[in-house]
């Protein structure tokens, strides 16, 4: 005799592989919009868009501004409102405080160095003194044994220069950051300074110490147009 088979368990296995199948009715409410009256509330909507438009005074960042104040304005640096009263020297500690990034790795964020090895900006007469040396160390680089805040170190490879990569606009603000951070306070360094000395020096090696005695305490020309040191409004 062939083998007998459990009918039950056969039938059991083909009634669920018929409800895996099979799919749940939909019911009258449910069932899907017709294309028609999707396309009819795409021109609808279309229409009304075209209507309000001018009515509301159409669109415009003034109009429909996110960073909008409840009384107005954008607070955005260089906004139309709020960010707009911002002065040169305020938008200079913003945006340098970014640009900061890149040195913070070796001078750290609360600007106080490394002991023996990267000099504190905070309290150091290379920062706060003249703005001339300053410029020529961060486009240039700087090698070799230095003595800051009474203090010798010697970092390792030396001070990379920036100037390549950074802007002059970058630069200036990275530098009024620093001069005026940790409790610093010294005159704004524009891109203006920045690119006279880019364009009187075209030095392709990095600084010594003794190399830049001569710039201790010379002061890039230029106007400063707020901040410590600025030149009084004219009248």
């Amino acid at each position: 005799m062939s083998a007998s088979v459990n009918p039950d368990s056969t039938d059991l296995d083909r009634l669920h592989a018929a409800v895996k199948r099979e799919k749940e009715d939909l019911s009258p409410e449910s069932k899907p919009a017709p294309l028609w009256a999707i396309f009819l509330l795409m021109l609808v909507a279309i229409v009304a868009g075209d209507q309000l438009g001018p009515m509301t005074g159409g669109w415009s960042f003034n109009v429909s501004n996110p960073f909008a104040l409840a009384g107005g304005g954008d607070p955005r640096p260089g906004g139309a409102g709020a960010g707009g009263a911002l002065d040169p020297f305020a938008v200079a500690m913003k945006k340098g405080a970014g640009g900061y990034a890149v040195c913070g790795g070796c001078h750290q964020g609360n600007g106080n160095g490394i002991p023996g090895q990267f000099p504190p900006l905070a309290g150091s007469e290379w920062v706060t003194g003249g703005t001339e040396r300053l410029v020529r160390v961060v486009q240039h680089g700087l090698t070799g044994a230095i003595t800051v805040k009474g203090q010798g170190f010697n970092m390792p490879g030396g001070m990379q220069p920036f100037g390549a990569a950074m802007s002059a606009q970058d630069l200036a603000n990275v530098l009024t950051y620093i001069r005026n951070s940790w409790g610093n306070e010294g005159t704004m360094i524009t891109q203006e300074m920045v690119k006279k000395v880019r364009d009187e020096e075209k030095r392709a090696t990095q600084w010594t110490e003794a190399d830049l005695k001569p710039f201790a305490d010379k002061n890039c020309a230029g106007d400063i147009p707020a901040g410590p040191g600025a030149a009084p409004a004219a009248k």
